[in-house]
C-alpha cells in the first residue's frame, strides 16, 4: 500500500456515539482525492469507544486505532496520534463531531496556494455553535491570548487543523499544547493561516470541560508559552 499523503488524527475520549458518523464524513469528504489514514486515539475511555473503534477498523481500511493504557488528556493523545501518522501533514479533528471533514479539502486547498514558509492553517469557527457561555469564555480567553502572546490568530481553540508532521514534532511538548499550536509554530520561525471553516452542535455525548477548569488552566498555560516565546532564538546558518 503507498504512503498516505494525509493522515487524520482524531483524539476521542468517552465519544462512542460519534465516531461511526464522524468517519464516514471523513471518508466521504477525502476518498478518491488523496492516499490517506486516519488515525484515531483512545484516551483510555470508560464506555465502549475502543471497542466501536475495533468493530470499524474490520470495514474501513483506513482506519488505525490506537489506545492509550493510561488517560493521558487531549495534548497528549494529538502528539501520540501525530508520532505514528505516515503522512506529511496531518489533518486533525476533535471527535465531538462539531468539526466537519468536509472542511480538511479547504484546508489542503489554502495550503496549495500558500508560501512554503506557512506551516500550520488553523480553523476558525466564525460562527460558533456552542452555549452562550461557552461563546462568553472563549472570547475572552481569545482576546486575552492575542494580547499576550500577539499570535495573530483569531480561534486557536478550533479542531480542526492543517499542519506539517515535522514541523509539529519539533515544537516544545506539554500538556494543554494544542490550544496554542499557532503561537508555538511562530515560535518556531514558521508562519501560520487562518482559514473560516464550518462548525456544528454537538449531537451526542458530553463536553470534556468546563468554562472554570479551562481558565486555570489556559492562564497558567499562556504565560509559560509567553516565556517561551520571550526565550526563544532563531539565527541563520550558512554552509561551506
Amino acid at each position: 500500500m503507498a504512503l498516505p499523503q494525509l493522515s487524520v488524527v482524531v483524539p476521542v475520549f468517552n465519544e462512542r456515539d460519534n465516531i461511526a458518523p464522524l468517519v464516514g464524513e471523513i471518508l466521504a469528504a477525502l476518498r478518491g482525492r488523496l492516499p490517506f489514514e486516519i488515525v484515531y486515539v483512545d484516551d483510555q475511555s470508560h464506555d465502549d469507544t475502543l471497542a466501536v473503534l475495533q468493530a470499524l477498523r474490520a470495514s474501513t481500511p483506513e482506519l488505525r486505532v490506537l489506545h492509550h493504557l493510561t488517560r493521558s488528556g487531549q495534548s497528549t493523545a494529538v502528539r501520540t496520534g501525530v508520532q505514528a501518522a505516515r503522512a506529511a501533514w496531518i489533518a486533525t479533528l476533535d471527535g465531538d463531531g462539531q468539526n466537519d471533514p468536509a472542511d480538511i479539502p479547504k484546508l489542503l486547498a489554502a495550503r496549495d496556494r500558500a508560501d512554503p514558509v506557512v506551516r500550520l492553517f488553523a480553523g476558525w469557527r466564525v460562527e460558533r455553535r456552542d452555549t452562550g457561555s461557552k461563546r462568553w469564555a472563549s472570547r475572552w480567553a481569545n482576546a486575552l491570548r492575542a494580547r499576550v502572546l500577539r499570535d495573530d490568530t483569531p480561534d486557536t481553540g478550533c479542531g480542526i487543523k492543517l499542519f506539517e508532521r515535522a514541523a509539529f514534532l519539533e515544537l516544545p511538548y506539554f500538556d494543554h499544547m494544542h490550544r496554542y499550536l499557532p503561537a508555538l509554530i511562530q515560535r518556531a520561525g514558521w508562519k501560520t493561516l487562518s482559514v473560516p471553516v464550518n462548525h456544528r452542535h454537538r449531537t451526542a455525548g458530553a463536553s470534556k470541560y468546563t468554562n472554570l477548569g479551562r481558565a486555570l488552566v489556559g492562564v497558567r498555560d499562556l504565560f509559560g508559552v509567553a516565556w517561551l516565546i520571550a526565550r526563544s532564538r532563531h539565527t541563520t546558518v550558512k554552509e561551506y
